[in-house]
């Protein structure tokens, strides 16, 4: 399986959805749009994953390079009919490009929050396998406010209304990251405007709680991907 992957930060790659890949014999193309990589054919892919970031997907006056990704976005689902995920920004991004809005969170969420899935869940395929309600890390501060025409919610929290939703028939978004590995959080807390917001919402020191509860949560997380990771590899055939 070959897979583009959009990229906006050097620290948000596939994580351990990339692991998974690589351990089957898949290969990753990746378009690092901040590097001002060019956007490929997209014929050559099998599948999409779109990347977090700090930017919002109005920010087009500081990337204006959002122009090409939505819309390589909008063709890659509705001409070429692929599967694609997309993952926090890339989740708002899949909205935005396919005539959803996406606005502020306020408080943004940030930590280790449970995701429940809808009734709609149920029978859906990249969903397959999950548990009822599991656990998610979170950081974000921009929800999918309106989901575009024909969209079905498929998960939820208790602040954001849309935590999953499945945009086509094969194409999905999750707001939070179920490709988080250990060292990611710490990471993230690197990134100026996540620390800013993490610091904002819960206090100094709030990095250290922060990245003990993924490390709890770890396992779950990586089960977590594993399946969705399957369950993706399964609607490419």
């Amino acid at each position: 399986m070959k897979v583009l992957v959009f990229q906006h930060h050097d620290s948000e790659g596939p994580g351990t959805l990339g692991t998974y890949l690589a351990r089957d014999g898949g290969t990753i193309d990746t378009v690092h749009f901040t590097h001002g990589d060019v956007i490929p054919a997209l014929e050559a892919y099998d599948q999409l994953w779109i990347m977090g970031g700090p930017m919002d997907v109005w920010d087009l006056q500081d990337h204006p390079w959002l122009a090409a990704e939505k819309k390589a976005i909008r063709r890659f689902v509705r001409e070429l009919e692929k599967p694609v995920l997309g993952l926090c920004l890339g989740h708002q991004l899949l909205a935005d490009a396919l005539g959803g809005t996406c606005g502020p969170l306020n408080p943004p969420e940030i930590g280790v929050i449970p995701i429940t899935l809808t009734a709609e869940a149920s029978t859906d395929p990249l969903l397959a396998g999950l548990p009822e309600t599991w656990p998610c890390v979170q950081w974000h501060g921009v929800q999918v406010a309106e989901l575009p025409e024909g969209a079905v919610n498929l998960g939820t929290s208790k602040q954001c209304r849309v935590q999953a939703a499945r945009f086509a028939p094969r194409a999905w978004g999750i707001q939070g990251h179920i490709e988080v590995e250990p060292q990611t959080v710490r990471d993230w807390a690197c990134v100026p405007a996540y620390r800013q917001a993490l610091d904002e919402l819960h206090g100094a020191g709030a990095i250290d709680q922060f990245d003990a509860e993924a490390a709890r949560n770890m396992a779950a997380f990586q089960a977590l991907a594993e399946q969705v990771y399957r369950n993706l590899r399964a609607v490419s055939r």
